[in-house]
């Protein structure tokens, strides 16, 4: 039989003019949304010096079954127009969306001049995500840089004592500047920037959610990280209930095999019950941080994902 483009619109037409096209909800019940799934490529990579290509984890991504794939942009092999057009090429190929770039900068600090250099380098990240297609950037506020490594920092909770001369305010006003500053790149762009609770200044949920009311801008947006909060500051699920009726993206972290730096019980269908009651909407994004083989953490940690968020 053949059917012509004029006549297949006038037989769709026809359908939903006789009721037979899909019907519409009943007023004041809406219809549920299935919360996407994505992996950051920071799963299969945690900073060791064989960086793990950004290429295999698209492909590993659609294999399993995920909706999406965040970048690390340290875990890029390269800023050059070719290689991040043929990331986004290698997702849409492949069905996938690109739907979170994770950087790393440092608003935290008494020098002007280094504040520019991190306002700058999050303006670069921006034009880069804009590039590729990515709709949001992971920000962070940064931190004094007083303890001696990450493990001490993570032995006392996150949180560090401010420099001589300084206090945790001047600290706040420095954030809350220096992201001014890049508002009009992510307006012009298009591209979020959701600002993370990672440490430092922003391990406080309270001083996280200060900085997000101060600069008041539907550009910046939270990133709530649910390995990240310190026991100081209550226990991790009334602190997810602080962020989450502001949070627009969660980081979802596994520890399969140990932490590669700690190791939490996590019981995310308590944190999906959370973000549900906040009418979470956006994306969870996996983060396995443990040290099992990602090729097995990782489809373990999605299948964990989906019960809890399905």
């Amino acid at each position: 039989m053949n059917v012509t483009r004029r006549g297949l619109l006038s037989g769709i037409a026809g359908a939903a003019a006789l009721g037979t096209a899909r019907p519409a909800q009943p007023a004041g019940k809406a219809e549920k949304r299935r919360i996407p799934i994505g992996v950051s490529t920071y799963s299969y990579w945690h900073f060791t010096r064989q960086k793990y290509p950004i290429e295999k984890v698209i492909e590993n991504a659609a294999r399993l079954g995920f909706d999406g794939v965040e970048i690390l942009h340290r875990q890029m092999a390269s800023e050059s127009k070719s290689y991040m057009s043929r990331l986004k090429r290698m997702a849409w190929e492949n069905g996938l969306d690109l739907f979170f770039l994770s950087i790393h900068q440092d608003f935290v600090d008494p020098d002007p001049a280094r504040r520019r250099k991190a306002v700058d380098h999050t303006k670069h990240c921006i034009d880069l995500a804009y590039h590729i297609g990515i709709p949001a950037i992971r920000l962070n506020t940064g931190r004094w840089g007083t303890t001696g490594s990450f493990d001490e920092l993570m032995a006392r909770g996150g949180v560090e004592t401010p420099i001589e001369g300084y206090t945790d305010e001047d600290a706040f006003h420095w954030c809350v500047e220096s992201i001014n500053e890049c508002l009009p790149a992510a307006e012009q762009a298009g591209v979020v920037m959701a600002l993370e609770n990672h440490w430092g200044l922003s391990t406080n949920p309270d001083v996280l959610l200060r900085i997000h009311e101060a600069v008041g801008s539907p550009w910046l947006a939270i990133n709530m990280d649910t390995g990240n909060f310190a026991k100081r500051f209550g226990d991790p699920y009334s602190q997810m209930e602080k962020l989450a009726p502001k949070a627009a993206i969660v980081q979802a972290k596994t520890y399969f095999g140990g932490g590669v730096w700690y190791t939490l019980d996590l019981d995310y269908k308590r944190i999906a019950a959370i973000l549900r009651k906040a009418g979470f909407r956006g994306w969870v994004s996996l983060e396995m941080e443990g040290k099992e083989s990602a090729e097995t953490a990782v489809p373990k940690s999605l299948e964990l994902l989906r019960e809890a968020f399905g």
